[in-house]
């Protein structure tokens, strides 16, 4: 079996998981989730994790690895990714990535652990400081480190601010300055072909779908699957309790939202957040890899080939 990489990806709602499955049972392939909160085990509504019967059905890997109440992190994932990878191959079968979210998606294409170490005592207190003032006093100390600006960071992400803050003090270096750095640095799957896929679908009707799946979710007990969560510790865990349609969850069951508004609030945050992996997969995946599964009941065999990243 030739080492190629097959890389599935698309919007929330987009359909996945039912196409991801047909053609790995046509092609004599395995699924890798590279999905942020398939890893965490009990957060299945929420998700939209594939069933027991779709999971048993075609082999999945690093689904389900996770307790809630732990962050799982872009390096624990790229090495377990590459020995899943490794044992895939080994058994003759092909490898299928299905996922959309963009940083562990990038992980494929290019370095996202740059090894940098930061002092524990440092990073206790930019932690310290951090929990204890707004997300906006963060953002301009971040800013007054990076008069080149802060790129593409989602500035409205906690996790990624205070990485970013993190990694500017270990490093003493602009993000600017860390990004080039890592343009220069190999990516851990460079050897690898891939080949790519980015599902999507007309605004309008991936906008319905988030509707309707969102009303699935509820109506599945996602309420009390986020009750049941709260006991596990998913508040210990910013990845996961800041995720959408379980920070609104939260909030409601601590009064802070209505019953009424549960729903509205949860599609309301998806569509923007379909606006930004617009935004993303615009930025970073070829259009050529675009495809619209509108009137598609099956994925085609031949994909786009991802040319080699060039370094230097």
């Amino acid at each position: 079996m030739d080492s190629i990489l097959y890389i599935l990806t698309g919007y929330t709602a987009v359909g996945k998981t039912s196409l991801s499955l047909d053609w790995a049972r046509r092609n004599n392939a395995e699924i890798v989730s590279c999905d942020s909160l398939l890893f965490y085990k009990n957060m299945d509504v929420g998700t939209a994790k594939p069933t027991h019967f779709e999971l048993a059905e075609v082999p999945h890997h690093l689904i389900n690895v996770v307790e809630p109440s732990i962050q799982y992190s872009i390096k624990k994932y790229s090495e377990a990714v590459k020995k899943v990878i490794s044992d895939i191959h080994a058994r003759g079968k092909r490898v299928l990535i299905v996922g959309g979210s963009g940083f562990y998606l990038n992980s494929f294409f290019i370095a996202v652990v740059d090894g940098l170490k930061i002092d524990p005592l440092v990073q206790m207190r930019i932690e310290n400081q951090f929990e204890n003032q707004s997300l906006e006093a963060s953002v301009e100390i971040l800013k007054g480190m990076n008069p080149g600006g802060l790129g593409d960071l989602d500035i409205e992400n906690p996790r990624r601010v205070l990485k970013a803050w993190l990694r500017c003090i270990g490093s003493g270096k602009s993000l600017e300055e860390l990004r080039r750095d890592f343009d220069k640095k190999p990516g851990e799957f460079d050897s690898f072909q891939k080949k790519l896929l980015v599902l999507s679908r007309p605004r309008e009707e991936l906008h319905n779908r988030v509707a309707s799946r969102v009303n699935a979710m509820l109506s599945a007990g996602l309420v009390e699957e986020v009750r049941g969560l709260i006991s596990l510790g998913i508040e210990r865990n910013p990845s996961a309790a800041q995720a959408i349609g379980y920070r609104e969850t939260i909030a409601y069951l601590k009064g802070e939202l209505s019953e009424g508004a549960l729903g509205e609030t949860i599609v309301r945050n998806t569509r923007k957040l379909l606006k930004k992996q617009r935004t993303w997969f615009n930025k970073f995946l070829s259009r050529e890899a675009v495809i619209d599964v509108s009137n598609v009941k099956a994925l085609p065999d031949d994909w786009y080939s991802v040319a080699p990243r060039k370094t230097g």
